[in-house]
């Protein structure tokens, strides 16, 4: 009875989420097997599979591929990398770590959109960008970002927004560690290294599996 109650608690929240996921994906499949012209939406027609084969026949489809992965394995890592170093930072007491925490957090609140804008404006543009300002600050020639490394741009400005998410991940489990087992281990003789590799790495090892 009691699990019967507990599975009816949930029941519209995961039937929520289902649809959620589903009815996205279900426009997805079907849009892929007609042939949709923006300028007329009303005309559309049934061409099942032959979008798909356009795609694979495509020249320029296998390296799309090879870039796409290669793109989610770099932001992957980068959010990882350095959502464990800013946790484990912040997980220190000092002077203004509340400011800090919400001062990272925020890009995760920003729209994709004006992510994109505010790195192609603000911090890369060759002329008036804070990359370039950098730049001719210490005498170098300012570069186009965009234009000469555009994966590369890219992987940045993605994994600038979605750090914050892996951070408050790792902070959450920090913050459920065991400070007396890392206190023993320093009274021990351990390193701040040894602690890290040997406690609070593998204390991470879940949630970055979940990363």
């Amino acid at each position: 009875m009691q699990n019967w109650l507990s599975r009816m608690l949930i029941a519209p929240s995961f039937i929520l989420l289902l649809l959620w996921m589903i009815v996205p994906l279900s426009m997805t499949v079907y849009f892929s097997t007609i042939r949709y012209n923006l300028l007329y939406p009303g005309e559309h027609n049934f061409i099942g599979w032959m979008n798909f084969e356009f795609f694979y026949t495509d020249d320029a489809f296998w390296p799309a591929v090879g870039n796409t992965l290669f793109l989610v394995a770099m932001v992957l890592v980068c959010t990882v990398v350095l959502g464990v170093l800013l946790a484990v930072a912040l997980d220190k007491p000092f002077f203004g770590r509340g400011i800090a925490r919400i001062l990272l957090i925020s890009p995760f609140f920003i729209m994709p959109t004006v992510n994109a804008l505010l790195w192609k404006n603000m911090m890369m543009h060759p002329v008036y960008g804070v990359l370039a300002w950098l730049w001719e600050s210490v005498g170098l020639e300012p570069v186009d970002w965009l234009a000469e490394f555009p994966l590369g741009s890219i992987i940045a400005m993605i994994s600038w927004q979605w750090m914050p998410f892996a951070l408050l991940i790792f902070i959450t489990s920090l913050q459920s560690m065991d400070h007396e087992q890392k206190e023993a281990a320093v009274l021990d003789g351990a390193t701040g290294f040894q602690v890290f590799r040997y406690l609070t790495l593998p204390h991470l090892a879940r949630p970055i599996a979940w990363s």
